[in-house]
């Protein structure tokens, strides 16, 4: 007997059209509850419909909104029924989004009857330091991509014993490809203030800040909702103090995922990080003692509460412990969120988890735009903080892509480059200028320019602008461009000297060509070319070519390629 379906509707699944689904299945079903869910992490499979059932669950992937698809669901039958991948191990334990894709975002009681709010009644009855001591014994640190140990900050708070104290949740998540934090507050967002209102109590914080991107309206809205249902019920009414919890939208820059940019921005000034110290926790918001942790880091702390600190720490390394959620994309076969124990090698994520072929991958860039780059002989990696950072990685928020062979490292190289360069603030000289000065080398580099005194240039610039840069993102920028010489100096080396893209991805090092002994001379590609550089008998002028491939794209007989050659200026 199915007793509800549940609908997959995250941002994930109604860009795949979820919401489409979700109003067909109601206008068709009428005596079956049907349940909008969060993301479960499975975004290849969107949308995705789950079916509970007396007796177990069933999943269905790529559900479209018609009768087939309806009828199929409803008789529950085994065809085109989604199996999920091998994606946990038995080691593995799925704790922070155990409840993720699984429970009405926006019931409260939905989330109580699953253990919801256990933690904070259980973080009532002691002693705030002692809340503290068990999050330092769990050994918790910032999920945001510094790995600050969390009880060590909170205890920093805590020592302000009067006035207005300052609860921040960073949930801005600027790095691109990554959709952690996202999915946590669209799908468990009273998870998320459940552990704000631990930290509350913990450390005697008298206000809370979301600090959330404006480009995330679901996030938002189930956050407001769930505030506003702590607030119907009391929960928000810590030690007899009322908690203000406050969502602020932000625009979405970058550089407001460090602390202090952040802060100016809720002031209502421009992003702009300062010099500490002061810390935050001394003199932050306002001028008030301050605490900023991200969403991630808030979701832990009420499984380390339930749990206590000696069992959650008995997950992960010597020195990171727990669990981290990653945005797997890139060359692979299973995109999504994955939560994994630290200590996991690299290698099984990119290959048991996310589903790529071995043999077929260059590298790994965690830690979002301005992370390393690790290739594949590095995949025995344990992920924790510090072995990363032995590699020239961080852990970042949690964003890994996987590069496929057929990628240039030094296009890859350049794109994040691009990207960080315009994101700086422009306070720090190194920052502005010197990040810049490194993305014109690389286009140098790229465009069939480059010298060997172009790398030698990358090599001593990118360490200067790391120690002469304010704020995490100037100090972590040239990283992409630092590892990738590192690793991998022979494409450098091919680009520099050979004037050659192996995987002709660098415009300017290719040709564009028509194989007339295939062509059939139908001028599928002369109509689409937009700037008429294929002649009358098919041959391709490259002094006028873009390379914009929608000639390749249209070719009914696939005899028009990218070849290596090309020109430069």
């Amino acid at each position: 007997m199915i007793n509800r379906i549940k609908i997959g509707t995250g941002s994930c699944g109604i860009a795949a059209g979820a919401d489409e689904v979700l109003a067909f299945f109601q206008e068709n079903i009428k005596d079956i509850d049907i349940v909008e869910v969060g993301c479960i992490g499975h975004c290849y499979a969107e949308p995705l419909v789950e079916v509970e059932t007396d007796t177990g669950s069933y999943f269905y992937s790529n559900v479209q909104p018609n009768i087939a698809s309806l009828q199929r669901i409803l008789n529950l039958e085994e065809i085109n029924q989604l199996t999920f991948p091998k994606v946990r191990k038995e080691k593995e334990l799925v704790k922070v989004s155990r409840l993720a894709g699984r429970i009405n975002p926006v019931s409260l009681e939905e989330y109580k009857a699953n253990h919801g709010y256990k933690a904070l009644t259980k973080a009532l009855q002691v002693a705030p330091a002692d809340v503290i001591d068990q999050v330092k014994i769990g050994g918790l640190r910032g999920r945001g991509g510094g790995g600050f140990p969390t009880g060590m900050k909170w205890s920093f708070l805590a020592k302000h014993k009067t006035g207005e104290k300052v609860l921040i949740c960073n949930a801005d998540e600027g790095d691109p490809g990554a959709f952690m934090d996202r999915s946590l507050m669209e799908s468990i967002p009273h998870q998320v203030m459940e552990g704000m209102l631990i930290a509350a109590h913990a450390t005697g914080a008298t206000q809370i800040f979301i600090y959330v991107r404006a480009e995330y309206p679901l996030a938002i809205r189930n956050l407001k909702i769930a505030i506003e249902q702590l607030q119907n019920t009391k929960l928000h009414v810590i030690d007899g103090r009322e908690i203000v919890i406050t969502v602020k939208e932000g625009a979405g820059a970058f550089v407001c995922g460090e602390e202090t940019a952040m802060i100016h921005s809720l002031e209502g000034y421009r992003g702009i990080p300062r010099f500490r110290p002061p810390f935050p926790t001394d003199s932050g918001y306002k001028g008030h003692p301050s605490l900023i942790n991200n969403v991630e880091t808030f979701a832990n702390i009420p499984v380390l509460i339930n749990e206590g600190g000696e069992k959650f720490a008995e997950v992960g390394t010597e020195k990171s412990k727990g669990t981290k959620l990653f945005a797997l994309a890139g060359d692979l076969k299973y995109s999504g969120i994955v939560e994994v124990p630290m200590g996991i090698t690299i290698g099984e994520v990119v290959y048991e988890i996310g589903g790529a072929e071995k043999g077929s991958v260059k590298a790994v860039q965690i830690g979002g735009p301005s992370g390393g780059c690790i290739p594949e002989e590095h995949f025995d990696t344990p992920i924790d903080y510090d072995s990363l950072g032995k590699l020239g990685a961080i852990m970042g928020s949690g964003g890994l892509i996987v590069i496929g062979k057929q990628r240039c490292i030094v296009e890859t190289a350049r794109y994040f480059l691009d990207f960080t360069s315009r994101e700086s603030c422009g306070k720090c000289t190194f920052c502005r200028v010197g990040n810049v000065r490194l993305l014109e080398t690389l286009e140098k580099i790229t465009s069939g320019n480059g010298t060997e005194q172009d790398l030698e240039f990358l090599e001593d610039m990118g360490p200067k602008i790391i120690n002469g840069s304010l704020c995490g993102l100037g100090k972590s920028a040239p990283n992409p461009v630092l590892s990738t010489l590192r690793f991998f100096r022979s494409e450098y080396l091919e680009h520099v000297n050979e004037k050659k893209c192996r995987a002709l991805e660098c415009n300017k090092l290719v040709n564009v060509y028509i194989d007339k002994a295939i062509c059939i001379q139908c001028g599928a590609c002369l109509k689409t070319c937009p700037v008429n550089a294929i002649s009358d008998d098919f041959i391709v002028d490259n002094t006028v070519c873009t390379r914009c491939n929608s000639c390749i794209e249209v070719c009914p007989k696939n005899c028009i390629s990218r070849t290596a050659g090309g020109y430069h200026e």
